[in-house]
C-alpha cells in the first residue's frame, strides 16, 4: 500500500481488510477512536514504531510526560513538528521504502 492509497482509505467509515495494526491504530485515531488506536500500539511495547506511535498518541491526548516516556522507549526525541506532521511521519515510516 502507498501513502497515496492509505489517505485515500480515509473517507471510508471503516478502515479497509488486511491494514497492519499500527496503520489500523492511526486510521482510528485520525477518526477519533483513541482509545482503539491506543489499544493497538500497546501491542507490542518493544517494537520502536509501537513505542513512537504509543508516544504520539499520549502527546494528542495532552500527556507530555506519559508521551516522552514512549519517545524514549522508541530511542527517538520528541517530534519537533506538528501533530499532524508527525501523524503523516509515522505513516510513512510504517509503509516502509
Amino acid at each position: 500500500m502507498t501513502y497515496a492509497e492509505f489517505t485515500a482509505t480515509l473517507s471510508a467509515s471503516a478502515p479497509p481488510p488486511g491494514l497492519s495494526p499500527l496503520l489500523r491504530a492511526l486510521w482510528l485515531e485520525h477518526h477519533g477512536r483513541w482509545a482503539a488506536a491506543h489499544d493497538l500500539a500497546q501491542q507490542d511495547e518493544t517494537d520502536p514504531l509501537s513505542c513512537w506511535l504509543h508516544a504520539y498518541l499520549h502527546r494528542r491526548e495532552g500527556d507530555a510526560g506519559n508521551a516522552g516516556y514512549w519517545y524514549r522507549r522508541a530511542g527517538r526525541g520528541r517530534f519537533a513538528g506538528s501533530e499532524a506532521e508527525e501523524w503523516q511521519a509515522l505513516v510513512w515510516a510504517v509503509l516502509g521504502p
